[in-house]
């Protein structure tokens, strides 16, 4: 008798700063999703670029995910502990001649319009202050997206040869999310929709590799009013410190989810429950938002009024 793979889903911050709405959209949905199917949920801390991490945010983020009732399964994975393991992707890689060193500067690259045409491919550089590239076999120019359905990018990002290692000798995201990805087990990427762009790229790494690659949820971005993601780089504010449930209602509104009528009257704990038992992708906007005001709690008239005015 065949038995289906347990869903285990993933919310992987860089501690580049503190929580703010628009991560607890993604931890959130990805959380709801992965409960939704009996699933387990992991969280893994990007920590692989030192200098745009902020002291003391890793833990800050694991606190705010319990505050707000996030609790996840087994050991937390710090990409910091796990450079071996890219190490020996890249060596992979590079054994069998589906990588090549790159000199080329990023000025050159943008003077020639922003995408990488691929010079290097067959020069034979050394390692000597060069980037590390993965030789594309097979483009991928589409995927499929639970939520959005097929989806499609620019012919140029998906055939440009992307770097897997870093000048500096750091190791690229693209590189180090696959390889963790892979080795927790992930079977659902649940994520914001400001990641679409480089899923054909994860998922041509995956093919290129021989690994099973998963399926891709990206969920709608919350806005400030000129329009731009809640981001760290934009300054949205960090999660509030009181009461989560009515952020969390205000999340639930944002994902198009059904909410308690008198969510006030449960617990946190409760709240999440009800949550997961509605969870309902057929109900998740497809286009980013500002975030929907609820203005009886102290989160809408004061975190939030400032995080969608900044």
């Amino acid at each position: 008798m065949a038995t289906s793979t347990p869903c285990i889903g993933r919310f992987a911050p860089s501690p580049s700063g503190e929580l703010h709405f628009g991560s607890l959209i993604a931890a959130l949905g990805s959380w709801l999703h992965a409960r939704a199917q009996g699933g387990r949920w992991l969280v893994r801390i990007e920590d692989i670029d030192p200098p745009r991490e902020a002291p003391g945010a890793a833990s800050t983020i694991l606190q705010q995910l319990e505050h707000y009732g996030l609790h996840w399964d087994g050991e937390v994975l710090w990409q910091s502990q796990r450079h071996e393991a890219y190490r020996e992707a890249l060596a992979w890689l590079r054994q069998h001649r589906q990588s090549y060193y790159c000199t080329c500067t990023r000025s050159r690259i943008q003077q020639i319009g922003g995408f990488y045409d691929g010079y290097c491919r067959d020069r034979q550089r050394g390692p000597q202050q060069a980037a590390l590239r993965l030789r594309q076999h097979q483009p991928v120019y589409q995927f499929h997206d639970l939520l959005r359905g097929e989806v499609q990018v620019d012919a140029a990002l998906a055939e440009e040869d992307f770097i897997i290692h870093r000048r500096d000798g750091l190791f690229a995201y693209n590189l180090a999310v696959v390889v963790d990805d892979h080795f927790q087990g992930v079977t659902e990427i649940v994520r914001g929709a400001d990641l679409i762009a480089p899923t054909v790229r994860q998922i041509a790494l995956y093919r290129q590799l021989g690994w099973q690659e998963p399926t891709w949820l990206h969920l709608p971005l919350a806005l400030n009013h000129d329009g731009n993601k809640l981001s760290k780089q934009n300054r949205a504010p960090r999660l509030p410190v009181g009461d989560p449930r009515p952020v969390l209602i205000d999340a639930l509104r944002f994902l198009g989810q059904d909410v308690p009528q008198a969510w006030q009257d449960i617990t946190t704990a409760q709240l999440l429950t009800q949550a997961v038992a509605r969870w309902n992708l057929a109900k998740i906007p497809r286009n980013n938002a500002l975030p929907a005001v609820e203005a009886t709690t102290p989160f809408s008239n004061g975190a939030q009024q400032a995080m969608i005015s900044r």
